[in-house]
């Protein structure tokens, strides 16, 4: 027997048990009237939480509070567990490469070991030309003698 939650349309509710999925609903015991089955609520339970990410746990003496060992014993925790889930599921690790520079041109775009280094260098030093707009090396050449006054 499958137990199913049937509703009429004048709203009466009530759980049937079926022989098998196939079989009719029963109608409405109140009023008679044909009943459809209602889809069954989904519930989950067990759903897994990673925990904080690498970029979010602290890396500086004052993210730890100055050292306390209270705070560095849970951050310790919990990077343990981060390191176990990452073995296990490796997309979660994310990019594991040092980052190099993160002062001045490269505060908000961090290079990291491996980046293409004068790329990245020309394209936060530079800016791009604008299209359609070609610039003719500036040179200044001197005609005859100069002289000084």
């Amino acid at each position: 027997m499958i137990l199913y939650d049937v509703k009429c349309a004048a709203g009466h509710r009530f759980e049937a048990a079926l022989k098998s999925m196939f079989d009719d609903t029963p109608a409405c015991r109140e009023c008679g009237a044909p009943t459809g089955r209602i889809p069954a609520a989904i519930r989950l339970s067990g759903t897994a939480d990673p925990g904080p990410s690498r970029e979010q746990m602290p890396n500086t003496w004052h993210g730890i509070r100055r050292g306390d060992p209270e705070t560095v014993r849970g951050w310790h925790g919990l990077m343990s567990k981060r390191e176990k889930l990452e073995e296990k599921y490796p997309e979660l690790a994310g990019d594991r490469r040092p980052v190099l520079a993160h002062e001045g041109i490269f505060e908000n775009a961090p290079l990291r070991a491996g980046d293409p280094l004068a790329d990245k260098v020309a394209e936060a030093t530079f800016k791009p030309a604008q299209p359609g707009k070609a610039e003719a090396p500036q040179t200044k050449e001197r005609h005859g003698k100069e002289t000084d006054k």
